[in-house]
C-alpha cells in the first residue's frame, strides 16, 4: 500500500526556509512590475478546455490536466499557462484600445514536466504587454526581464534571442512541415541535424533549410554573426522576404541600448532554439544563468492569440519559474521565516500587561515574535523577550541577527 505522505512525482512542499524565499522575491517582483505600469490579475485556478485550445498550440493542451465539471457536465482544464488567461482577460473583459499591461504571479499545473528535474506545480511570474506592434514593447519586455533577474540578485545573464516567423515562413512555404512540427521542433532544439533527411513528406529545400538552422547560434552581430549569415543562407528562398522581415527584428533588439546598459548580460541569437509555447509566432527569447541547467524565463510574441476570444491584438511577453528563481538568488535579510528568525517569548508571561504590548510593539514594527512554553524558551537558541529591571526588552545572543531595540546580554 503506498504510504499516505507520499506526493506524485515531479511535486513537491515548499517548507517555511523555502517559502520564505519565494515569497519574498514574489513581493520584490511584483512590485517591481507595478512601478512599470502592470496592473496585477489573478485568473482562476480552472477554466473550460476550450480556452486552453488556442490555434497552433496543441503543446499546451497536451499539457492540461482536464476533468468534468459535476455541474454542467462540460470538459474543464486546470491552466497549464496563465498567458492564455491574461490574453482572453485583455481580449473579453477589459476591451481597452490602448496599451494594456498585465503581470500575474500564481502556480500552474503541468500533466508532463518539461524537464528531468522540472516541477509539474510551476510558480509562474510574469507580465504581458498589449495593444503595440513596434519593438518599443519586446524590448520593454526584455528588460523587465533584466530587471526582474537583477532584483533577484543574478547579475549575469545569458540572454538568447530566436524568431519563431522563420520557422513559420518555412511551413507556409512547404505545408506538409505542419504534419511532422512536433517532431520537428524537438530534432531543431536537440540539434540533431542528421534528422531532417529522414523527414518524410517535405521538399529537400525544407530539408537543407532545417538543417541550417541548427548551425546558426552564436554572437548576433558581426559579419561573421548570425544574422549575417543566417541573410546570406536564405536570401535566395522563396520565403526569403518574411525571413529578412524576422532577422531585421533579431537585428534591431541586438543593436538595442538596452543590452549595453546591462554590460553582464550576453546577448546571443540561436535561431533553432524555439524552446517555449507553440502559441510564439515572433522574436523569442531565453534567460539562462549559472547554476540551472533550463532557463529561469522564457518569453516573446503572440500576436493575434486574443482572436479565438473575440479579439485580435498585438502581444508579448515572459514568465519566469519562480521556485527555480528562488534557488538561485542572492539570500536577502528579511525572506527566512520559521521559528528559528522569531523573537521567543515565554507563555508564563502572556497575560502580563507589559509583555503583550511589547509583543505588539514588536509585530507593528515588523518583528516576527512566537510563544514558547518556559523550558522550550529557556533552550532556544534565538532572541529572546526578557524582563529586566521591570522592563521587556529583546535579548540577543552573541552572532544571532539584529532585532530593532535589541540587547546582548
Amino acid at each position: 500500500m503506498m504510504p499516505a505522505w507520499l506526493l506524485p512525482d515531479h511535486v513537491s512542499d515548499m517548507l517555511p526556509e523555502e517559502s520564505g524565499r519565494v515569497e519574498g522575491l514574489r513581493r520584490r517582483l511584483l512590485d517591481l512590475f507595478a512601478s512599470y505600469g502592470y496592473g496585477l490579475i489573478q485568473p482562476p485556478l480552472i477554466e473550460y478546455a476550450d480556452a486552453m485550445n488556442l490555434p497552433g498550440a496543441r503543446d499546451l493542451d497536451a499539457r492540461s490536466f482536464k476533468l468534468l465539471d459535476p455541474l454542467c457536465g462540460r470538459l474543464l482544464a486546470i491552466r497549464p499557462d496563465l498567458t492564455p488567461q491574461a490574453a482572453r482577460i485583455d481580449a473579453h473583459l477589459l476591451n481597452t484600445s490602448g496599451v494594456a499591461r498585465l503581470c500575474y504571479a500564481a502556480s500552474v499545473l503541468h500533466a508532463q514536466p518539461t524537464g528531468l528535474l522540472a516541477s509539474r506545480e510551476p510558480i509562474q511570474v510574469g507580465c504581458e504587454l498589449y495593444g503595440h506592434e513596434g519593438l518599443e514593447a519586446d524590448l520593454e519586455i526584455q528588460e523587465l526581464v533584466l530587471a526582474s533577474l537583477t532584483a533577484a540578485g543574478v547579475e549575469e545573464v545569458h540572454l538568447d534571442l530566436t524568431d519563431r516567423g522563420i520557422f513559420l515562413a518555412l511551413k507556409e512555404a512547404d505545408p506538409a512541415l505542419a504534419a511532422v512540427e512536433s517532431q520537428v521542433l524537438a530534432a531543431l532544439q536537440a540539434k540533431e541535424s542528421g534528422y531532417f533527411a529522414t523527414v518524410a513528406g517535405i521538399t529537400p529545400e525544407t530539408r537543407a533549410a532545417l538543417s541550417a538552422l541548427v548551425g546558426l547560434y552564436g554572437p548576433a552581430k558581426g559579419p561573421s554573426g548570425v544574422i549575417a549569415r543566417a541573410r546570406a543562407r536564405f536570401g535566395a528562398m522563396p520565403s526569403a522576404r518574411t525571413i529578412h522581415q524576422a532577422l531585421d527584428r533579431l537585428e534591431a533588439v541586438a543593436e538595442s541600448a538596452l543590452f549595453t546598459q546591462h554590460p553582464k548580460c550576453r546577448l546571443t541569437v540561436d535561431l533553432a532554439d524555439l524552446q517555449g509555447w507553440q502559441y510564439h509566432n515572433g522574436i523569442m527569447f531565453s534567460a539562462y544563468c549559472s547554476g540551472l541547467p533550463d532557463a529561469l524565463a522564457r518569453g516573446g510574441r503572440y500576436d493575434g492569440v486574443g482572436a479565438v476570444f473575440g479579439r485580435a491584438r498585438a502581444a508579448t511577453g515572459f514568465s519566469l519559474e519562480l521556485r527555480a528563481l528562488a534557488s538561485v538568488a542572492a539570500p536577502r535579510e528579511g525572506d527566512e521565516v520559521g521559528a528559528n528568525r522569531c523573537i521567543a517569548a515565554d507563555w508564563s508571561f502572556r497575560e502580563d500587561d507589559g509583555c503583550r504590548q511589547k509583543v505588539a510593539a514588536l509585530r507593528g514594527a515588523g518583528q516576527a515574535v512566537a510563544f514558547f512554553s518556559s523550558a522550550q524558551w529557556a533552550a532556544y537558541a534565538g532572541p529572546k523577550l526578557t524582563r529586566e529591571a521591570g522592563a521587556w526588552q529583546v535579548t540577543l545572543p552573541a552572532g544571532q541577527w539584529h532585532a530593532e531595540g535589541a540587547v546582548r546580554p
